[in-house]
């Protein structure tokens, strides 16, 4: 019988909480958001890299994983922690209500936990993946703001891949 964890995290209120206040906090960004199409990009991407990558890693873990990375970016913004922290407590709590084992759930959170760390970059586990996913997520080759990113050219995706 299939989980459907990914339709059952979206509707979660916590998580739906948590998209509503990064909404709030993005408004007037002009850079990247954090929004559900960011969280959907990294899934897809995250299952087209576990796919030519033949990591096998279950689909229910990635689109959580991928769902869950974000949740706490409206702290960063308000307080300053950093959103790998926040998303890391927020997803601990909404992983609760679901039937992930222990080892599934600890595979997620250390994803989430650290993928701003570039030392993950290559792994080939579900940590590099959502690292690698996250970073090719963004379309700068298409932004309107590419010219005021602060991100240095060679981190920019300037054509895409996938």
């Amino acid at each position: 019988m299939k989980k459907d964890y990914r339709n059952k995290i979206l509707h979660h209120e916590v998580f739906k909480r948590c998209c509503e206040e990064i909404e709030k906090e993005e408004r007037n960004r002009i850079f990247c958001k954090h929004d559900i199409n960011h969280l959907l990009d990294v899934a897809r991407l995250m299952m087209i890299l576990n796919v030519k990558e033949d990591l096998n890693i279950d689909e229910e873990i990635i689109y959580a994983t991928a769902l869950l990375h974000d949740t706490g970016r409206h702290l960063q913004y308000r307080f300053g922690i950093g959103h790998e922290i926040s998303s890391f407590f927020i997803a601990t709590e909404i992983l609760r209500d679901f039937n992930f084992n222990k080892k599934e759930k600890c595979k997620i959170l250390n994803a989430i936990l650290n993928h701003r760390d570039k030392r993950v970059s290559k792994e080939k586990n579900l940590n590099g993946l959502l690292y690698r996913a996250d970073k090719m997520s963004r379309a700068c080759f298409c932004c309107k703001a590419e010219k005021l990113c602060n991100w240095p050219d060679n981190k920019k995706n300037l054509s895409m891949k996938y």
